[in-house]
């Protein structure tokens, strides 16, 4: 916030003097433009000035046409409104709406509709916006070492939760708070928010996709991790099945952490999975409660590693 707020001061105070130093009438009203031009992305910005010189040149040709035919009332600044508005609505370009309103206002203050006027305000408009859209354009903060930062943070904890539930179904006296699970889905949104406005300040090669897909795979994965704990919640008995399924849970701790899918924890399933088919039936209601919960378990963990394995980074082959 405190970064934007100095690019706003900078680009009213440059609108403001290019405005005096070519002699345009009300160039305080650059700097008014040029503080709704400021915006938090380059892409971002290019699009809201875009808008809203089509919104003013739209706002201006309606409002002179108005005027001249209706004159200069205020009730003829109504019917502008009116027209003008829901017309911004259907083009979407709504943001406009506040720019085409000032440029029009100051036709009436001027009392005057004819060519100098539009041009006047024509000129405050490429003033105050490009004045903007070029700071905008100029420098953006760097968010690599935040986005970077969440990232860790979220792998950190997806590692806490899957040690958690590992520790339950070897001891299910075991009780976890679950802190972690609102803490990581804060970070997740966090680094999405920050993964994008990076795309958006990227304006030639749209940056690295990869960032957007990586939160946007967290997410998925962090309700399979939730489905997860309601199987691992229905464990309240320690049985072999259970050790099994832990010590998986424990190597997914690890390879959370990596950029690459290693494949290794889904063998690992596949092989359990092959191992359940082999053993003998539930000897009681209760162990078949248990077991059936671990098996669905298992089930669940092959999804999420199948969204690890279609959203991550593929190792590059050898060779």
């Amino acid at each position: 916030m405190g970064f934007r707020v100095l690019k706003t001061a900078l680009a009213v105070v440059i609108a403001m003097y290019l405005a005096h130093v070519f002699g345009i009438k009300t160039p305080a009203a650059a700097g008014l433009l040029a503080i709704l031009g400021i915006e938090v992305t380059k892409k971002k910005g290019i699009q809201s000035a875009l808008h809203r010189i089509l919104a003013s040149m739209l706002a201006l040709l309606t409002g002179s046409l108005l005027f001249m035919v209706l004159g200069f009332h205020v009730w003829v600044v109504s019917i502008f409104i009116l027209v003008v508005f829901p017309v911004l609505h259907r083009l979407r370009i709504t943001e406009g709406a506040v720019t085409g309103a000032v440029v029009m206002l100051h036709l009436f203050a001027y009392e005057s509709a004819g060519w100098m006027a539009v041009l006047n305000e024509m000129y405050l408009l490429l003033i105050g916006l490009g004045t903007a859209t070029l700071i905008n354009i100029a420098y953006m903060p760097k968010t690599d070492k935040a986005i970077e930062g969440h990232k860790q943070r979220i792998e950190a904890l997806f590692s806490d939760i899957f040690v958690n539930m590992a520790k339950h179904l070897r001891d299910n006296t075991v009780v976890w708070d679950g802190k972690e699970l609102l803490e990581v889905s804060e970070e997740i949104d966090q680094g999405a928010g920050l993964a994008k406005r990076t795309m958006e300040n990227t304006l030639i090669f749209g940056g690295d996709p990869y960032l957007q897909v990586y939160f946007f795979m967290r997410g998925e994965q962090l309700e399979s991790i939730h489905r997860m704990i309601d199987l691992v919640a229905q464990v309240y008995q320690t049985l072999p099945q259970g050790e099994w399924v832990a010590a998986i849970l424990e190597d997914i701790s690890q390879s959370v952490k990596e950029d690459y899918y290693t494949g290794a924890a889904e063998k690992e399933l596949q092989v359990l999975d092959a191992r359940y088919k082999q053993l003998p039936l539930p000897e009681s209601r209760e162990e078949f409660e248990v077991r059936s919960a671990i098996l669905q378990l298992n089930r669940e963990l092959m999804q999420y590693l199948s969204i690890a394995k279609k959203q991550k980074k593929q190792r590059p082959e050898a060779g």
